[in-house]
C-alpha cells in the first residue's frame, strides 16, 4: 500500500517494528518502532517519558517526510 500511495506523489513514512519486512515490501522511508506489542510507546515508562518517546518518533517521521530519497532509507536515531 505504501508504494501505491507514493505513486500518486504523496510521500509516505512506514513506522514499523520489523524493518526487514518494510524493506521487502519496498517502503522508501522507514522508521524503526519500539516493539511489536507497543510500536509507538513503552508502557513501562512514566507518562512524561513515554510522551517524549512518542514525540521523538513523530518528529523523526516528519523529518523523513520532508527528506528527498532516491532509494529505501531507514531513518535511525
Amino acid at each position: 500500500m505504501v508504494k501505491e500511495i507514493e505513486k500518486t506523489g504523496l510521500p509516505v513514512v512506514h513506522i514499523c517494528t520489523v524493518t526487514p519486512i518494510s524493506l521487502t515490501v519496498g517502503a522508501n522511508r522507514i522508521i524503526p518502532a519500539i516493539a511489536i506489542p507497543h510500536p509507538l510507546g513503552n508502557p513501562s515508562l512514566s507518562k512524561e517519558e513515554e510522551y517524549k518517546l512518542r514525540t521523538h518518533l513523530v518528529d523523526k517521521a516528519l523529518k523523513a517526510l520532508t527528506t528527498e530519497v532516491t532509494e529505501q532509507t531507514v531513518f535511525e536515531d
